[in-house]
């Protein structure tokens, strides 16, 4: 212990010194934007690569797995060849209607939290590949997240399962809307919040996303109704959502490149100033 004294009085000038610096790197990325997107993307890079070198691992320790998933999916896509008359009329991708091939990119979820409050993905696609902040990322089964941040190879996306997620769904059968969000529990359900009580609502209707979202393509599958509660303070129905994605196993998902968001966004800061 004396000795650990020692060593701080005898550089107590360096070591004063490195506290400012620090210090001072903390306020100027805290008051700056520019600098504070610079630290996040070179995070990003940095984590993206870590992550990825894991990922390799983890992969070839699953192989098993991965190869079961995979022989499912071809038995699936192979399915739908034999029912149809003109394979060439089958979309690319079964959940995106009206999306062109080059507005979609495949990526690879190299990391995925599932376990805290606020829950995030890396995947290896960044701005090179084309991906921006608040893309839709979504695969086979249905809705995954939303495009937070990118490097230049890498991206980070908010989970649905995530307190701060909040995604426009709506109910199939009837097209009423709702918010759905995260309440921290069950890894295998979201919520649907402020349903209105003329909704029809059975335990079993899908839940897809809504026309009023500019970040997803409307109809994309959520879950469906397991549990339906009537919140007190708005009157309003609250659902629990059985997901179809197993939020805590993702490989392969597709990002969304939604070309008329900057549209409508720019349209609507337009509005907003007159």
């Amino acid at each position: 212990m004396q000795q650990i004294f020692n060593f701080i009085f005898k550089n107590s000038s360096r070591l004063l010194f490195l506290l400012l610096l620090c210090i001072s790197f903390l306020l100027t990325i805290q008051s700056h934007s520019y600098h504070r997107s610079k630290i996040i993307s070179s995070a990003n890079f940095v984590s993206g690569g870590v992550y990825e070198k894991i990922n390799n691992v983890s992969e070839y320790l699953n192989l098993r797995t991965e190869n079961d998933a995979l022989a499912l999916e071809n038995a699936r896509l192979k399915s739908m060849l034999f029912k149809t008359k003109d394979s060439a009329a089958i979309k690319n991708f079964e959940n995106l209607k009206g999306q062109l091939p080059e507005d979609v990119v495949v990526s690879k979820v190299i990391h995925n939290s599932y376990n805290v409050h606020e829950n995030f993905l890396t995947l290896n696609s960044g701005s090179l590949q084309g991906i921006k902040s608040d893309m839709g990322v979504v695969n086979n089964l249905g809705l995954v997240g939303i495009v937070d941040n990118t490097s230049p190879n890498y991206s980070t996306v908010i989970s649905i399962l995530n307190v701060r997620s909040q995604i426009n769904a709506k109910i199939k059968k009837s097209n009423h809307f709702g918010s759905l969000v995260w309440n921290g529990k069950s890894t295998g359900f979201a919520q649907l919040i402020d349903v209105p009580r003329l909704a029809s609502v059975r335990k079993g209707d899908t839940i897809v996303t809504g026309g009023q979202s500019v970040i997803f393509p409307e109809n994309i599958n959520i879950g469906t109704i397991e549990k339906i509660y009537i919140d007190n303070k708005t009157n309003y129905y609250t659902l629990d959502i059985k997901l179809f994605n197993d939020m805590t196993n993702l490989g392969h998902v597709y990002i969304i490149k939604s070309k008329d968001r900057d549209e409508l966004n720019n349209l609507e800061k337009t509005t907003k100033n007159e």
